[in-house]
């Protein structure tokens, strides 16, 4: 029997390693009759998967450079593109159903509606949330969080009257309006929490409002091709758009809302014991005065330009194209003067300098339209207001980052806020009222512009002569 084991043992190693060879050969030959394919199938999903994953690394290499990524401002950036494409996906629907399925007159009282029902209430909403918002330092990412949860069961709501048009969607679109301000006044006082080492608010700013504008660049044609579908679709885009926002807002990093050595401040209160815009300098004020005079410009040319470009479009142009083209133009300023903003404030040119050169420049830029008024004027007058305005925020920014002191700058950028988007609306209304004269409208936005510098620039000019306070580090 022991002299059979090896024997037997070894036929045992044989057959196995017969069937092991022979499998391999079986393999190996399917191998060779599906590799092509395979390997066809696996370069394919390279090709389409590499785009994705390669602009998502880059986007995120872009978010997180220079210690944004450490200091969770990069978390920030991403979050604020989410929340310019969202908004700009409503704004698309919106329009599409408000504005252009409807001739111009019935048009023009659909717009007035809206304004009556969103704006007006916000006029008076918007002065309780910079205050009601300084009551939660503590929940400063539940409030983004909310603010964004909020507009994704909105934008559903919508998406079943949008095609109607009917009344129940201006009290969502006052919603959503309200819910986006809110998450602005926030995002302006977390930014401040989240900034790197050696790193200015202005450049940070500077970032954030960019990523915003790119992300609301992309998301505009999506939309357009997503409302080809359906009305509805836009709003469906908006609340994935939401629902993801909801989720990035709650995983910004946890000092977001540590509220430590912060009070409250108040714009027009004097005296010692409650801090004050007004007791640091006036260079705040001023600047709060020009930015709100070209914010004001902002919302009157949004909904004049609309109606005018519609009942009078640029030669050779339809309506819809009229319109497209000033906005890419003011878009356009925009993003520029985000991109050299801190460039101007690195290079040591003062914030009050700066924004009293800007509101100059565009109220020049709106004589010129008055007086020579055609498209041309109108989209360069676009482009200027858009690259001035976001030179003149971040500016202002600046300011109180420098003048006002840290236990009352988060609160202070909340209430700055919340005056801004005032002018806003009110800018908006007058454009909505006025009638569709062209050159009447510019003169009309000069006045604004001109009542602004009046107010600021010669404070401003005189404030940055003065020896500036010593800068506080961050």
């Amino acid at each position: 029997m022991e002299g059979l084991g090896p024997r037997h043992g070894s036929y045992g190693r044989g057959v196995g390693h017969y069937d092991g060879v022979a499998a391999a050969r079986s393999s190996a030959r399917s191998h060779d009759h599906a590799g092509p394919l395979s390997r066809a199938g696996r370069s394919l999903g390279r090709a389409l998967h590499l785009p994705f994953t390669g602009t998502a690394r880059g986007i995120r290499k872009a978010t997180h450079a220079h210690g944004a990524g450490e200091s969770g401002l990069g978390r920030l950036i991403e979050l604020h593109a989410v929340n310019g494409a969202g908004d700009v996906m409503i704004t698309v629907a919106l329009a599409s159903t408000v504005f252009f399925s409807v001739p111009t007159d019935e048009a023009r009282g659909r717009v007035a509606l809206y304004l009556g029902i969103t704006m007006l209430p916000f006029t008076l909403l918007a002065p309780v949330i910079g205050p009601l918002l300084d009551r939660i330092p503590h929940g400063r990412r539940a409030a983004m969080a909310g603010a964004m949860l909020t507009r994704a069961i909105l934008a559903l709501t919508m998406s079943a009257a949008v095609a109607t048009g009917g009344l129940q969607l201006y009290p969502a679109a006052l919603g959503v309006l309200v819910a986006s301000k809110a998450y602005g006044v926030v995002r302006s006082a977390v930014v401040p929490r989240l900034l790197p080492p050696n790193f200015s608010l202005v450049k940070a700013n500077s970032r954030v409002t960019l990523a915003g504008l790119l992300a609301t660049g992309i998301a505009a044609p999506i939309g357009a091709g997503l409302q080809q579908i359906g009305p509805g679709w836009p709003l469906y885009g908006a609340c994935v758009l939401f629902l993801l926002g909801t989720y990035w807002a709650l995983r910004l990093p946890h000092k977001v809302d540590s509220a430590k050595g912060e009070r409250r401040a108040h714009l027009l209160t004097h005296g010692e014991k409650k801090p004050s815009l007004r007791t640091v300098g006036p260079s705040v004020l001023h600047g709060l005065q020009a930015n709100a005079a070209q914010r004001m410009l902002s919302g009157f040319l949004i909904f004049f330009l609309a109606f005018l470009l519609r009942v009078h479009p640029l030669p050779g142009q339809s309506a819809a194209v009229s319109l497209a083209m000033v906005a890419v133009a003011a878009g356009v300023g925009n993003a520029c003067g985000t991109a050299v903003g801190s460039l101007l404030r690195e290079r040591g040119h003062g914030p009050e300098v700066i924004i009293a050169t800007m509101i100059t420049i565009v109220l020049g830029a709106a004589i010129c339209a008055a007086l020579f008024f055609g498209g041309l004027m109108v989209a360069v007058l676009g482009a200027v207001a858009g690259l001035t305005q976001a030179l003149s925020k971040l500016s202002l920014d600046a300011l109180i980052q420098r003048d006002v002191p840290e236990v009352v700058r988060t609160s202070a950028f909340a209430r700055s806020e919340t005056a801004l988007q005032m002018a806003w609306v009110v800018g908006g209304g007058i454009g909505i009222a006025l009638p569709l004269n062209g050159t009447l409208g510019m003169w009309v936005a000069a006045g604004i512009l001109g009542l602004g510098a009046l107010l600021s620039v010669r404070g401003l000019l005189t404030a940055a002569r003065r020896p500036g306070p010593p800068a506080r580090p961050e």
